[in-house]
């Protein structure tokens, strides 16, 4: 998602920095991107020069004090403990003018910036996988979140080709309440022997949706999809339609989160 969101600013024009703590993930981000941008160049939407020019304005950094900007957008694991963390040390090296986004897919906007330096610049800016094509953007109001950091990001979004829509802070956001039961009563479709996985991604592809709901977890994260699973769960006090799935939760604990650990529902090379 971090790498996915980079591109997309850099193609913008963006002058954009990519932090990661561990060098090995940058390198596969450097990776990832040059694959993604060549499918641009393949598909004739830009030049070889203007691949380079695109790569060129990425800063690839496992310093976090080169990490200054008027813009910061964090995407790391869905934990809310990480995100505060990650954003109070950020504020040791950014003014009082930094705007601090968070990805999250539906951890409380509100609740975090409570413990995060300049609570009125922290705002939920949630892109969807893979951000390089998914158009839509959340772009979350937090209690305390200023209207002139709202207009920005809602521009910054714009000028990224994407589109924004704007929403208060509430458990979900709008995507996420309304999609979970895409995952939900598939995965418990399954649990009771109704149909195979590959049966049910196969008939609501037909149906019109571009991927089914296994495949979409796997491209997801199995962890972060379950995290989120299990936050709308707690926030709508253990509401049954919210209900975590004992077949994802088994994976989970499995360590098979999907396309990134080559395994998940499916198997990948």
């Amino acid at each position: 998602m971090g790498s996915g969101i980079a591109q997309i600013a850099a193609q913008s024009g963006f002058s954009t920095i990519l932090f990661d703590v561990e060098e090995n993930v940058l390198e596969n981000a450097k990776k990832t991107i040059q694959k993604n941008l060549q499918y641009f160049v393949d598909k004739n939407k830009i030049s070889t020069a203007e691949k380079q020019q695109i790569f060129n304005r990425i800063k690839f950094t496992n310093a976090i004090q080169d990490c200054t900007a008027f813009v910061i957008i964090e995407a790391i694991v869905e934990i809310e403990k990480a995100k505060i963390s990650l954003f109070t040390e950020l504020a040791n090296y950014n003014n009082e003018e930094v705007i601090f986004a968070t990805n999250t897919s539906s951890l409380s906007v509100s609740k975090m910036q409570q413990k995060i330096p300049f609570p009125e610049r922290v705002i939920g800016m949630h892109f969807f996988n893979p951000a390089y094509i998914m158009k839509l953007v959340e772009v979350v109001k937090g209690a305390e979140t200023n209207n002139e950091v709202v207009n920005a990001v809602y521009d910054i979004c714009k000028k990224m080709g994407r589109v924004p829509v704007l929403c208060e802070d509430s458990p979900g956001f709008i995507v996420n309440r309304v999609a979970r039961h895409y995952y939900l009563e598939s995965l418990k479709i399954v649990e009771e022997g109704i149909a195979s996985l590959e049966e049910v991604d196969k008939i609501l592809e037909a149906t019109g949706f571009k991927m089914g709901p296994f495949k979409l977890m796997d491209l997801i994260g199995l962890d972060i999809n379950l995290a989120v699973s299990e936050s709308l769960y707690k926030s709508f006090n253990n509401a049954t339609r919210f209900a975590p799935s004992s077949l994802q939760i088994a994976k989970v604990k499995q360590n098979l989160f999907g396309k990134k650990t080559h395994e998940g529902f499916y198997k990948y090379q």
